[in-house]
């Protein structure tokens, strides 16, 4: 069975809250889904506005490898003609290989919402069809709330189905637009769709039941071969079916293989990099991708790993480019330091090393202190163990000030005095808020005698309340990812002071890759 798989993150993802792509954005989200493999590419709707009109225009100077774009609009208005309709003119002046139209399949939104009746409903999807095929394009009709409709009026549902298929459509998706349908709503429509002919189907399925990826993979066993979603889930209210879980999915545990290793291998770098681009956190308990989706924390599961990895993981992550982590925490036993000291040469479970490793690690967390996303902090503490630390500098002094005049907005001075080959500098900074002041003024004093300082960029700062019941007494948690654009790292600092942690944060941060820089013996 040749299963397309079809992404609509481009238009449909982009109806998701908080998400928003520029052109030069679209053109790369394009590019990278590309890369591994999707088949077709939706770039949008051309009458909606001059950016998705534009995307068209600029996909076509660089042609895709393996995808086809495909543009989306509507079926012709009502009492109209196809030839004359400016929707289904801009499907045919993007002049993509594939267009989408989406046509009415529930009764209520035919007579309530685009207020016209039955027949001429039919009618719209009927010509929209023919006459796009004519024009040369390969037509995917989506059956727009298919489902619901289905639910009421199910021999209507499955007519506006018949009706694109026998006027040529290549494939009639059916989607589940308000996302509430269950398994047995998918079972029960497949089934009637089937009985009323041989039609080459699709599904479109929403995720407001938390059973998008299960409802789009159940559809496979009743004979659908194209499966709509986008990258990461996104969408509109709970999102779409994410296709970095449907695509492994396909591939590892139905055995049908859609893409090539190359292509699957990349579906965690693309996940990343398009969140990125979106400004949006990846999920890190997303399945295959997600930052913990292959992350052992109890010190009995990071035993079983380093013996036979298979027994505790059901895939082995580099297939979709992911990595496996040990995870650092009150749970971890010597297997999981173990393999963190790999880095710094051969240790057993005997080692006296591990066990100072472990020893220091429970004394740290019980002071507030976490580690399973600060490896790098920790990295320094088993530097620090094993006496191959290298201290950038030795702090004389720092201080913060924040001030307000007036309606002015407040501002924040930082000074900081510096001790490096037992000379003195330093440096001075202005900032809205002290952890931005702290950091620049530290910069301002390293920076000529560190100069790889300068490529170091805060991207995530994140405070957690430890104790709150003692108010403004607590103690705070502050978490640092920084990032030199060839890797990023996180560090941890702790204090009742956030000013304090803070610094303790930004400190970790440099001398993690100052210490990488440096050589330092290891045991072999």
């Amino acid at each position: 069975m040749a299963i397309k798989i079809y992404d609509t993150t481009l238009r449909d993802g982009m109806q998701g809250e908080s998400i928003t792509f520029t052109l030069e954005e679209k053109l790369d989200v394009a590019r990278h889904l590309d890369s591994i493999g999707i088949h077709y590419i939706e770039g949008g709707f051309p009458l909606s506005n001059k950016k998705e009109e534009a995307f068209f225009k600029e996909i076509k100077k660089n042609p895709l490898t393996n995808a086809r774009i495909a543009s989306f609009g509507s079926t012709r208005r009502p009492g109209g003609s196809s030839d004359k309709d400016l929707h289904i003119k801009a499907l045919l002046d993007s002049e993509t290989p594939a267009v989408t139209i989406v046509g009415k399949s529930w009764t209520k939104h035919v007579t309530e919402v685009i207020g016209t009746d039955l027949k001429e409903n039919l009618n719209m999807i009927a010509d929209s069809v023919s006459y796009l095929k004519k024009q040369g394009r390969e037509v995917i009709f989506d059956a727009e709330h298919f489902f619901d409709g289905f639910k009421e009026n199910a021999a209507y549902a499955v007519k506006t189905v018949k009706v694109a298929c026998e006027n040529g459509a290549d494939v009639a998706v059916l989607c589940d637009t308000n996302g509430g349908s269950v398994h047995t709503d998918i079972i029960k429509a497949l089934e009637g769709v089937k009985a009323a002919g041989n039609f080459n189907l699709g599904v479109h399925i929403h995720n407001d039941t938390g059973l998008a990826v299960a409802n789009s993979l159940l559809a496979l066993d009743y004979g659908c071969t194209h499966i709509q979603g986008t990258i990461n889930g996104w969408g509109e209210r709970c999102g779409n079916a994410n296709l970095c879980t449907i695509i492994p999915n396909i591939h590892f545990k139905i055995d049908n293989t859609v893409f090539t290793a190359k292509q699957l291998a990349g579906i965690t770098a693309a996940s990343r990099y398009i969140s990125e681009l979106a400004n949006i956190i990846p999920d890190e308990r997303q399945p295959y991708v997600g930052l913990s989706a292959f992350a052992h924390k109890a010190g009995q599961h990071a035993d079983v790993i380093n013996k036979n990895a298979r027994l505790m993981e059901h895939l082995d992550s580099s297939k979709v480019g992911n990595a496996r982590r040990l995870l650092l925490s009150e749970l971890a036993g010597k297997s999981t330091i173990v393999s963190k000291l790999r880095k710094f040469g051969s240790y057993d479970k005997k080692s006296e090393e591990v066990n100072k490793v472990i020893h220091h690690l429970k004394t740290l967390e019980n002071k507030g202190y976490e580690y399973e996303a600060a490896e790098a902090s920790f990295e320094l503490i088993i530097r620090k163990i094993l006496n191959i630390y290298h201290p950038l500098f030795e702090l004389l002094h720092y201080e913060v000030e924040s001030f307000q005049s007036g309606k002015e907005n407040s501002k924040t001075f930082a000074r900081v005095k510096v001790l490096i080959n037992e000379r003195t500098y330093s440096g001075a900074a202005t900032g809205h808020g002290p952890v931005g002041a702290l950091d620049a003024a530290l910069r301002d004093a390293i920076t000529r005698q560190l100069p790889f300082i300068s490529n170091i960029k805060l991207v995530d700062y994140k405070v957690r309340v430890l104790n709150c019941k003692s108010a403004a007494q607590s103690k705070v948690r502050v978490f640092i990812t920084s990032s030199n654009n060839n890797e990023k790292w996180t560090t941890v600092g702790v204090s009742e002071n956030i000013i304090e942690a803070s610094y303790e944060a930004i400190l970790d941060s440099f001398e993690y890759i100052y210490n990488n820089q440096q050589p330092s013996s290891t045991k072999n």
